[in-house]
């Protein structure tokens, strides 16, 4: 397990409230996207930091390290650095496994629902969420979805399941009105707008 040893002892210490044996929740979200989706292909450099909320530096120097542990391959496409999972190194499996129960609601969300017309944000709500932004308590059971739109609800769903195959708990997906988000004041919006919220990035750039 020596990639495995690499990984844990160059990250910063700031505390991991959702994969505790790691120590940056930057290089467990960096991972999360790379590894739980690697049938999407490449992700550039300034795609992650735009959907991480971190600068391009910062993913660069993360990505310097998982090169060279060999998790992750890299090439060049004119002034982009594209980065792909390498699922050939014997701790692929074993590391996604532990990133889908932890990291995995973010991209996982991200690549089923971007695809549904009528979506005009969407948020994870409850307890990932708080352990997402570090507050500490245990591993969540599920993971809470609100979608501001008017999606098709079915299509909703059956996103839900397919991201509870991968994600292994349940998915509760509820959808509001844009208006409802933005003006209602009823108590079930008033108690999610006041905890953590974590936006599902629905945007991917293009970088081939």
């Amino acid at each position: 397990m020596r990639n495995m040893n690499n990984i844990i002892h160059s990250m910063a210490s700031s505390p991991d409230a959702l994969l505790p044996i790691l120590r940056s929740p930057r290089q467990g979200e960096l991972l999360a996207w790379l590894f739980l989706d690697p049938d999407e292909g490449e992700y550039s450099t300034s795609d992650l930091a735009r959907r991480l909320g971190v600068s391009q530096p910062t993913i660069s120097r993360e990505a310097d390290r998982l090169a060279a542990s060999g998790l992750i391959t890299e090439r060049r496409y004119g002034r982009l650095r594209l980065l792909r999972a390498n699922m050939d190194t014997p701790i692929a499996r074993p590391l996604t496994d532990l990133l889908a129960v932890s990291y995995g609601p973010l991209p996982v969300l991200a690549g089923r629902l971007a695809p549904i017309h009528g979506i005009e944000h969407a948020f994870i709500y409850g307890s990932w969420a708080a352990r997402h932004q570090g507050e500490p308590g245990p591993v969540p059971r599920d993971v809470d979805v609100l979608v501001v739109g008017d999606a098709d609800i079915g299509e909703l769903y059956d996103a839900a399941q397919d991201a509870e195959r991968i994600l292994r708990r349940e998915v509760n997906v509820r959808q509001v009105s844009p208006e409802a988000w933005a003006h209602e004041r009823a108590a079930f919006l008033e108690t999610v707008r006041s905890r953590p919220l974590t936006e599902i990035p629905l945007q991917r750039e293009t970088a081939r």
